[in-house]
């Protein structure tokens, strides 16, 4: 890990359990950019870490900090995503600037420095989300290149293993009873939000079958574990 502190961070308010872990595309032409704004005082943002794409690791600001990377959010009736999570920048050039897929050793390193943080750090696998999952009306990284799958399969994270149960309920109470602030955003950028993360293959804010089961699934994994 190469050390490259940011001034962009403050305490966390007492009490605060860190049990968020926020994934995010830099969105940036190059790293050096990225870092450079990462960690310059008049940008007041910042993450815990930036991860580049050939796997090499950033480090911020100190975990038991609060860095400044989810914004305006919400997520589960919490609106200061910053006080209880983790930000983890990866580098990639993002949809205005030419998406790509994530390198492998890029994930590799994620998925080693993810796992050293839920180790320190009580964050239940439906708490491992995606920028865009906790600000839907405004984000769309790490986006719908970014493999959930591969991530939970190494034990970071949900992934929906359909197995064709009907949602039960309305599209909106199911997203919220997920996480997802419903308020907080038009019903379609929601549904495009949740569609980034668990179902990537077509992402069009249309709640069809396919999206319903998959939310069904990932509410059926979360009764298992409550």
């Amino acid at each position: 890990m190469i050390e490259r502190p940011s001034p962009n961070h403050d305490a966390r308010p007492a009490g605060s359990a860190i049990d968020m872990l926020v994934l995010h595309y830099t969105g940036m032409k190059t790293a050096e950019e990225a870092l450079s704004r990462l960690c310059d005082p008049a940008a007041k943002v910042s993450a815990h870490y930036t991860i580049d794409r050939d796997g090499e690791i950033f480090v911020h600001v100190p975990e038991a900090r609060r860095a400044w990377h989810a914004g305006v959010s919400y997520w589960a009736g919490e609106r200061n995503v910053n006080a209880r999570s983790i930000g983890i920048e990866l580098v990639n050039p993002g949809h205005e600037f030419g998406y790509v897929k994530f390198s492998e050793p890029q994930m590799a390193a994620l998925i080693d420095l993810a796992n050293g943080v839920l180790k320190r750090h009580p964050i239940p696998a439906h708490r491992v989300l995606a920028h865009s999952d906790v600000a839907p009306a405004r984000k769309e990284d790490p986006g719908e290149l970014f493999s959930w799958a591969q991530l939970a399969d190494f034990g970071i994270g949900l992934w929906p293993h359909d197995g064709g149960a009907a949602l039960g309920q309305s599209i909106e109470s199911a997203l919220f009873a997920f996480g997802y602030g419903i308020a907080e955003a038009p019903l379609e950028k929601v549904i495009a939000a949740f569609q980034r993360h668990f179902r990537p293959a077509r992402v069009d804010g249309v709640a069809d079958a396919e999206t319903k089961r998959r939310l069904a699934a990932l509410l059926a994994q979360l009764e298992t574990v409550s």
